[in-house]
């Protein structure tokens, strides 16, 4: 064990630069994930004639590439350990995302037998082809090819940062440290507006996926160098490591010790009601949040005809990802239920996310109040969108609550592709249900066409959560460690 004390005798703070790493990935992952729904409106549909249908298709099959490589991942990178796992994670992800920019070329070769052109001419010989279907197939499934490889990247990010967590923090702070990492999403979403379209607008749209995608490999440089574990980290004194591992006098964490020792295999980690638990509160929860990061920017254009590359638009977009920024208090309520209140872990985790499940009702009053600005939805869905990072904070959390360090990946992996399956449906039902608004003029409670797509949509997300509190409470009432 290493001794080393820092030049005051004090205990050092590694924990804190793993946990700023996780956070700038986490970053760089939502950056990655945002290019799309930024272009596809105002640059990529006119190339390529697509539809909110089409766009609708490519994002959920996002979603479940995403959900079934989030069950693998977690049991790679339980199989790997988190420094390889998150490095091939990353990397494999950036490759993706650079390979969007090429899926115009590939289009040209296709559909107009032009290799051997640049940016610029793929574009102008697919404009002198007059099969607009050709184009949209060709081209919807080359994207979905691309979505394809950075889906299985990016389902490593969390089962990854989650097992760096647990193995940096203990019990009581990890709640916080995951809320501090998991605002990277938010960063990442602040930052894409303001530079993703800045960069589609000069450079063209191509140079924004290979930009921000090459982003994952500067990170993969800095982590070969920055991660060990932390009681075979040399910048991790004695005192820092005692705080680290505090749980280890406890008897959930002698069990969790000797659990160490037990693998849990896949199968068996459906036998527990735990796993049940955490998998249906991230079905019913991921879809809103990724409704919210791949529609807002379509939203705005649909209904208040506000283009990606729009200033106004723009703006909407920082504020809206500011608030989630308030999210950060997810990760502190649990520890004051803790310290303050007495309460375990899991008790106080369950305390909170009851309290943030209310604020996503507000999402009952964009629509309803856009008719006056539409400052009103944008401040709305940021408000929904910081009480998800809350929530979202917690319910990770719970599985180092629950389960052995050993299975804390595969578990997150399990409970991630439960959340891609319900994002899947929320994305291709609003991709369907948008068009059908639009074309027939639906009505709904006064609301006509697209706009009652978006209240019907709105409306699901906001009961989503106290839905997923209730069925988790139901399934696991109290703290109840896995005991193996």
């Amino acid at each position: 064990m290493n001794t080393l004390l820092n030049q005051n005798g004090r205990m050092t703070n590694y924990r804190w630069i793993i946990c700023m790493m996780l956070f700038f990935a986490t970053t760089v992952n939502y950056l990655d994930r945002q290019v799309l729904s930024l272009t596809w409106k105002d640059f990529i549909a006119p190339e390529f004639h697509w539809t909110n249908d089409d766009y609708g298709d490519i994002t959920a099959l996002f979603s479940i590439f995403y959900a079934v490589g989030m069950l693998f991942a977690g049991r790679f990178v339980d199989w790997l350990d988190t420094k390889k796992g998150f490095l091939w994670s990353i990397g494999i992800w950036s490759v993706g995302a650079c390979l969007h920019a090429f899926c115009g070329i590939a289009t040209s070769g296709i559909v107009a037998g032009k290799w051997l052109v640049g940016f610029e001419g793929a574009k102008d010989a697919i404009a002198l082809v007059g099969d607009a279907g050709k184009i949209i197939n060709v081209s919807v499934v080359l994207f979905i090819f691309a979505r394809l490889v950075l889906a299985i990247g990016e389902a490593g990010n969390f089962p990854a940062a989650i097992k760096a967590t647990a193995e940096y923090f203990p019990k009581k702070d990890r709640a916080l440290s995951t809320s501090i990492f998991n605002a990277g999403a938010t960063v990442g979403a602040l930052a894409a507006p303001v530079s993703i379209p800045v960069i589609a607008t000069h450079f063209g749209w191509e140079m924004s996926f290979i930009i921000i995608g090459a982003l994952g490999f500067i990170w993969m440089g800095f982590w070969v160098f920055v991660y060990k574990k932390p009681d075979q980290n040399p910048r991790v004194n004695k005192a820092e490591l005692d705080y680290i591992q505090q749980d280890k006098g406890s008897a959930e964490e002698a069990k969790d010790e000797t659990a160490e020792g037990k693998k849990l295999s896949f199968v068996e980690c459906f036998k527990f009601k735990q796993t049940w638990a955490f998998a249906f509160g991230k079905f019913m929860t991921d879809g809103v949040w990724w409704f919210y990061l791949f529609w807002t920017p379509a939203y705005l254009s649909s209904v208040y005809g506000m283009k990606s590359s729009d200033t106004g638009s723009q703006a909407a977009i920082f504020v809206l990802y500011a608030i989630t920024l308030l999210s950060i208090i997810g990760g502190w309520l649990p520890t004051y239920y803790v310290d303050k209140k007495n309460m375990n872990p899991y008790a106080g985790r369950m305390r909170a996310m009851l309290i943030f499940a209310f604020f996503p009702l507000l999402a009952l009053c964009a629509q309803p109040l856009g008719h006056l600005s539409y400052w009103f939805p944008v401040i709305i869905i940021g408000i929904a969108g910081a009480a998800h990072q809350a929530w979202s904070a917690n319910i990770f959390s719970t599985i180092g609550d629950m389960f052995p360090k050993s299975a804390i990946a595969t578990i997150t992996g399990i409970g991630g592709m439960a959340g891609g399956v319900g994002s899947f449906f929320i994305n291709k039902g609003s991709g369907m249900l948008f068009d059908y608004a639009e074309l027939n003029n639906m009505q709904l409670l006064g609301f006509k066409g697209i706009e009652s797509g978006y209240f019907i949509i709105f409306s699901i997300c906001a009961f989503a959560y106290l839905i997923g509190w209730g069925v988790m409470k139901m399934l696991v009432p109290r703290y109840k460690p896995i005991e193996l």
